[in-house]
């Protein structure tokens, strides 16, 4: 049997697979030195399949300047291949009412395969003191 036609087949699978089995090698302090303050959070979802895609893996918040609630959220992409989706942060007075502020529209966003991101947003004015993500899928 003659092998020798199947071999550019071979080297092109062999290619392609390399190229959409790219992952994302880090390091970082063993012992950080800055502390999260990590936020217990309730999640809805409404569209699994980008649930199945980016997850949302820890939630932190602090005061930034000018005394506005900051908010840091630490995505990951579960899959290995490149994902979009876009953002946006709604913001909340200490009665739950909506702040109103500049109109914020959905942010665009893409997450590389295995590979973890940080989202960030911060409140509009000093009345914030409760958020809300939204995420949603975009091709």
């Amino acid at each position: 049997m003659n092998t020798r036609p199947l071999f550019p087949f071979l080297l092109a699978a062999t290619a392609l697979l390399a190229v959409g089995c790219q992952t994302v090698n880090t390091t970082e302090r063993a012992e950080p030195t800055g502390q999260r303050d990590i936020v217990a959070e309730k999640r809805v979802i409404t569209d699994a399949s980008l649930n199945r895609k980016v997850n949302i893996v820890a939630v932190n918040q602090a005061v930034g300047a000018g005394g506005l609630l900051a908010v840091q959220v630490e995505l990951v992409n579960a899959t290995r291949s490149l994902q979009s989706f876009s953002y946006k942060f709604e913001w909340f007075d200490d009665q739950g009412m909506a702040v109103t502020g500049p109109a914020t529209a959905f942010i665009p966003k893409q997450v590389e395969g295995k590979e973890s991101i940080f989202v960030s947003g911060t409140a509009p004015n000093e009345r914030a003191r409760d958020f809300r993500l939204k995420l949603i899928e975009t091709n």
